[in-house]
């Protein structure tokens, strides 16, 4: 999936695809184990976005102390961050609070995990491709990414505080996982038994909890994206491996047939664990559960196809 670096190239996105392509990060960073950046992977924006969070760097600060309208308003990459940032909010909210994902996950989990798991498993034959190149050396990177990622999905969730500093680093460690693709961020409050606690802060607008959750994502956002952004452009070969390595494990998680375990939470249901099972052929939703894994797996090879016609025809 070729991506461009610059800010210049970030911005010439249509803003209404970035809008669109914002709502589907939104979604699913609602989705516990789907994480939006691997949305963003797979729609084709990720060092995009990654290099556009760190345009909010130390010459804008200063300009921002001396109110220099000028760097203040065009070094960030606002043509990208505001539509693509505008469609996540939006998703978020509408996925909570008008139609909750969380509910239609509980009620219905195989179509909805099995169209993310089509789009996950495309993105990881298109990536390993990509970068098929390198030699033996490839498969050492890929399969540290996969324990990597087999090591955090399998970690038991622990009990924690409620207090405002442990939202502040929960927003933290969020946030970096929602920017790294395979990590969900909804995953990482799971583990920290913050998911129903912040979205239904986010539901219900409570700014006693998204205060500092919103804080600790910022700092997280400032400190992890120029981490990222210097692999990605210093080591990006053997930072996609590990990406992609990562991913794979993700499918172990995303895989729709699952024993799932929920527990309350106040008056809300939500998943505390689930452990894979191979499906027998009277399995209820069979069918249209591997229907849906199909339609993401030929999604995200039309994305692909469409995304390499379109810079061939600009070339």
């Amino acid at each position: 999936m070729p991506e461009g670096s610059s800010g210049q190239d970030a911005q010439r996105d249509p803003r209404l695809t970035l809008l669109l392509k914002g709502v589907c990060m939104g979604a699913a960073d609602v989705i516990p184990g789907v994480s939006g950046g691997t949305m963003a992977l797979i729609l084709g924006i990720y060092q995009k976005l990654i290099d556009a969070i760190k345009s909010f760097d130390l010459a804008w600060l200063k300009g921002l102390s001396r109110l220099d309208a000028r760097i203040i308003l065009t070094r960030p990459h606002f043509g990208f961050l505001i539509p693509l940032c505008t469609g996540i909010a939006f998703s978020l909210f509408f996925f909570t609070r008008v139609v909750s994902l969380p509910v239609l996950l509980q009620a219905h989990p195989e179509p909805i995990y099995g169209l993310f798991f089509g789009l996950i498993f495309g993105s990881i034959l298109i990536l390993l491709e990509e970068l098929r190149q390198g030699g033996p050396i490839n498969y050492l990177v890929l399969s540290a990414g996969v324990a990597a990622g087999f090591v955090v999905f399998n970690m038991v969730p622990v009990e924690t505080p409620e207090a405002g500093w442990f939202i502040f680093l929960s927003g933290m460690l969020a946030i970096c996982a929602m920017i790294l693709p395979g990590i969900s961020g909804s995953f990482i409050l799971l583990m920290l038994k913050k998911y129903t606690y912040v979205f239904n802060a986010i539901g219900y607008l409570q700014f006693s909890v998204l205060v500092p959750f919103a804080l600790g994502a910022a700092t997280g956002l400032v400190l992890f994206s120029r981490f990222l952004s210097y692999l990605l452009h210093e080591h990006y070969r053997g930072t996609m491996l590990v990406i992609t390595g990562i991913l794979v494990a993700s499918l172990w998680v995303i895989w729709p047939f699952q024993e799932r375990i929920y527990g309350s939470a106040g008056s809300e249901q939500h998943l505390i664990a689930s452990s894979p099972y191979i499906p027998g052929l009277s399995t209820p939703g069979l069918l249209f559960a591997l229907g849906m894994i199909m339609a993401g797996l030929l999604l995200i090879l039309l994305i692909h196809n469409f995304a390499n016609y379109r810079m061939a025809v600009e070339e």
